[in-house]
């Protein structure tokens, strides 16, 4: 793995937005944030045009060496330099031995609009100002492009720039530390490991969590899957001292029965595993939710572990415990709540995901900005990229502190059905042909129809949510069904409840309520408009 950064320092030339950009930055991530002249004017008892005046640069710079090697040593701060301060090299790699670089541009039209009326720039204390600004723009450029990462703020605004600088951040975390997400569950916890290269550490990643060899593995994956992963995995888990044995089954959801976890039973009997052996979920949700059914039920529970392959699995269903198979009557009518021992994320193995399945997942990222991540919604929204750390991780967090305060689904928890309540009938009635996340991709709109159609929300959400799903390759009209025979397949979902069917609706973005108040004629009308069929 690579070194660890450990705080975020942005520089630039004055009037790129650094200090802006560092406040937002340090917002998102809950961090602390320090402007670099604001501390050396404080401690100065000055502003920096008077230490320019009265004590002369060369003092002001040796003030900005000194806070260099000082802000160094703490981590977890987002650090806004002043323009010149990382022009020596001495201060670079005092600033970026553990913190990552980010330098901020804008042309030079946009630098004399936003400096041209700046009266605290004491280096451009001087009449012929534009030209001032190209001659120290020019000397400074050569030590700017020495810093790792560069953003233009030409044409973004602060937010925009904010959650680039943040996924940045994330994804270098990912690439070479991993990111550790904890679980809070009833019986205490477990990790969620979000990285590149981690199936590799498979045997290490398990021992951390309490899951020490010698012990006994059942891997379970499909065909696709173990041809691909199986055996790195092994290869990993052999290195840590585990054993392993190989259970395969059939591939999709159509798989997802009881009849195909009987088969599991069967080949953990034959490899003897005990109670203290555990049991591996190598691939997607069907995956994870039938060995997490087999993990809670076979010698009445053994350990469990999630090693999700898509992006739907890394983002909702390895996640928060709920395991299950189909029944005829409906999806996950059959389940236990098991929690993971761990969960191992590894980013690379998206490489290989097929890009419709790729998009399927992104509508669950999607839907977690909707949820309770508005900077999310927006990030993915002004077309920042699905496959960058920082979404994923974003949406794992909220679906872990919605679980954390909900485990057992009986109140909170029920937000992150949004849209599938709709997309459960959708999946039901196409006879599980439908791609579980195009599913709840129209189910988003159509959660948002409706809450348009009872007037919980400002009709532009629908049209909102719309254009962010297309632009990412989703879709958003559901397949020609009789609105009638949608609402009675809502009828056999497992979230009802007192013979109500339960909706979650958006009220706007990062703002959603459960309600089991619609009528039929209310979706009707829902489903009506997102076919085109008439108006609300």
């Amino acid at each position: 793995m690579g070194k660890e950064q450990h705080n975020i320092v942005i520089t630039g030339f004055m009037g790129t937005g650094k200090t802006s950009v560092g406040c937002e930055v340090a917002r998102l991530l809950g961090w602390q944030f320090v402007d670099m002249d604001a501390v050396i004017e404080s401690r100065a008892g000055k502003t920096i045009a008077e230490i320019f005046a009265q004590d002369g640069e060369a003092t002001f710079r040796q003030m900005e060496a000194a806070l260099c090697r000082e802000l160094a040593e703490k981590p977890r701060i987002v650090i806004a330099t002043g323009g010149g301060a990382l022009v020596p090299e001495a201060n670079r790699t005092a600033l970026l031995t553990q913190g990552m670089g980010v330098c901020l541009s804008c042309t030079l039209d946009t630098l004399w609009e936003r400096l041209e009326a700046a009266t605290d720039r004491p280096m451009l204390d001087t009449p012929d100002r534009r030209a001032r600004i190209a001659a120290l723009l020019a000397q400074r450029t050569p030590a700017y492009q020495q810093i790792p990462h560069q953003i233009d703020t030409t044409a973004r605004s602060i937010p925009q720039v904010a959650r680039q600088v943040v996924a940045l951040w994330t994804d270098t975390q990912a690439a070479t530390t991993g990111l550790t997400l904890p679980v809070r569950t009833p019986d205490g916890g477990y990790p969620i490991y979000l990285g590149r290269k981690l199936l590799s550490r498979a045997g290490e990643l398990l021992a951390d969590a309490g899951l020490r060899a010698p012990r006994q593995i059942g891997l379970v994956s499909n065909p696709i899957v173990g041809a691909l992963y199986a055996a790195p995995v092994e290869n990993a888990l052999g290195r840590g001292g585990y054993t392993v044995t190989r259970c395969l089954v059939p591939d999709g959801e159509s798989h997802k029965t009881l009849d195909t976890v009987r088969t599991m039973y069967d080949a953990f009997a034959d490899a003897r595993l005990d109670r203290a052996s555990a049991i591996v979920a190598l691939g997607g949700g069907v995956i994870g939710d039938m060995a997490g059914f087999a993990a809670a039920t076979y010698l009445r529970g053994v350990p469990f572990v999630q090693m999700p392959t898509t992006l739907l699995a890394m983002v909702d269903s390895s996640v928060g415990g709920k395991v299950a198979v189909d029944h005829p009557r409906g999806k996950n009518l059959i389940g236990a709540f098991k929690q993971p021992a761990l969960v191992i994320a590894d980013l690379d193995v998206l490489q290989t995901l097929p890009p419709a399945e790729y998009r399927a997942g992104l509508a669950e990222v999607i839907k977690a900005g909707i949820i309770a991540a508005p900077e999310l919604f927006a990030y993915l929204e002004e077309g920042g990229a699905g496959d960058s750390a920082w979404p994923i991780a974003e949406a794992i967090r909220v679906k872990v502190e919605v679980v954390q305060e909900d485990p057992y689904e009986r109140g909170r928890r029920a937000v992150l059905n949004l849209g599938h309540t709709f997309a459960h009938a959708f999946e039901l009635l196409s006879d599980y042909q439908m791609r579980h996340g195009e599913a709840v991709s129209v189910g988003l709109v159509a959660a948002a129809r409706l809450a348009e159609a009872v007037g919980l929300a400002e009709e532009p959400l629908a049209a909102r949510l719309m254009r962010c799903l297309a632009a990412h390759g989703l879709p958003t009209s559901p397949p020609p069904l009789d609105p009638d025979a949608v609402w009675d397949a809502m009828g056999s979902d497992k979230k009802r409840q007192g013979g109500r069917i339960r909706f979650i609706l958006p009220r706007r973005i990062g703002d959603v309520v459960i309600s089991d108040a619609v009528r039929r004629e209310d979706v009707r009308r829902a489903l009506r408009a997102l076919c085109g069929q008439g108006e609300m």
